[in-house]
Order: structure tokens, then C-alpha cells, then sequence
């Protein structure tokens, strides 16, 4: 700790290798979570990890949040390692908004079945939770698709596309956020 003779403040003084403007905090900003910061961060790793199986709520950017808490903290993340993660977490970030949509283009709905759907899941999230948001999408999806074709067959493979696209967004968001966990973990203890 540092007097300030002027504001009779304790300042908190880190390294000088410690990103600018962090370098002198006041000491009640850095006391504030009495927590270590590699705790925090691993439990907001860790909150991202597990919102990757809730739409609408993006874990990556949870786990970026985490990483920049660290390196903001205590700076002892390289800045070169610091953007590898803020870029995996923007990656995931992006994949996760564009996922519903773009399976359900691809499984041959149109746009104006992917926008109602995406309302639908909206809707649906806060009512029957992840499960509902996947059960609202692939039955919005059939409904209309069926009504734009009279084909059932065609409303059940767009669907099942729908729902395919869905799970394997959710698998990629998980790998995403765990290898964000797992390389924390490597680069701060190895």
C-alpha cells in the first residue's frame, strides 16, 4: 500500500508490467471481492461453461468475462494470450446468436418461419426453460413449414435438421467454453 498525503486513500500499487490504467487502484476497488482472483475467474469460467446448455444466455462471453476480470486484475496474462481468449470467447459469442437461424435455413425454412421460431424460443425459455426453447423451435418450425408445403414429411425433415443444428450448437458452445476453461487453467499453472 501507497499513502496518497492528498485524499488520505490507500492505493493499491501493482507491477509495472500490469496493464494500464490498473496499475494504481484504490485499495477498496481490489478488496472489494475478498476473493483470489483466479476463484472468480474460474467460477465465471465455470457459469459459462454450464449457461452453453441454456439458449439465449451467451457462455462465452460469461468465460471472456472471466478472463478479462484476471487479466485486468492481475495482469499476469501475456496480451497476446489475453486476445486468444477474447477472440475464442467472441467465436462463441457469435456462433451461439447465429445458430438457431442458421439451422433452420438449412434444413429449408424460410425466413419468416426461422423469425417466429426464434420468437417462439424467446417466449418459450422463460416458460419451460432450455427444454421448451428447443421443443417450441422444432414445433414452430414443422407448424409452418407444414402449412407452407402441406408435406408432412418435408415439415419433419426441416424439424429434425432444426433440432440436429440446435444440439450440435450446444455441443460446440460446450467444447468452446471448457477449452477456455482448460487453457486458463493451463496457462496460469503450467
Amino acid at each position: 500500500f501507497v499513502r496518497n498525503d492528498q485524499k488520505d486513500t490507500a492505493w493499491v500499487v501493482f507491477p509495472e508490467n500490469t496493464p494500464t490504467p490498473f496499475r494504481r487502484l484504490p485499495s477498496f476497488c481490489v478488496s472489494m471481492l475478498p476473493l483470489d482472483p483466479i476463484v472468480v475467474t474460474i467460477i465465471l469460467l465455470l457459469v459459462g461453461v454450464a449457461a452453453s446448455f441454456v439458449p439465449l444466455i451467451p457462455g462465452g462471453a460469461v468465460s471472456t468475462l472471466g478472463i478479462a476480470y484476471y487479466w485486468m486484475v492481475t495482469g499476469d496474462l501475456e496480451t497476446i494470450v489475453f486476445f486468444g481468449f477474447v477472440i475464442l470467447g467472441a467465436f462463441t459469442v457469435v456462433f451461439d446468436l447465429l445458430e438457431s437461424a442458421l439451422s433452420a435455413r438449412i434444413g429449408g425454412a424460410s425466413m419468416r418461419t426461422t423469425i417466429i421460431a426464434a420468437i417462439a424460443a424467446i417466449g418459450l425459455l422463460f416458460v419451460l426453460g432450455p427444454l421448451g426453447a428447443l421443443l417450441g423451435v422444432v414445433g414452430v418450425v414443422f407448424a409452418l413449414e407444414y402449412l407452407r408445403h402441406g408435406d408432412l414429411r418435408r415439415g419433419g425433415r426441416t424439424a429434425a435438421i432444426t433440432a440436429i443444428g440446435m444440439l450440435a450448437s450446444t455441443a460446440m458452445q460446450l467444447l468452446l467454453t471448457v477449452s477456455m476453461l482448460v487453457g486458463f487453467l493451463f496457462v496460469v499453472w503450467i
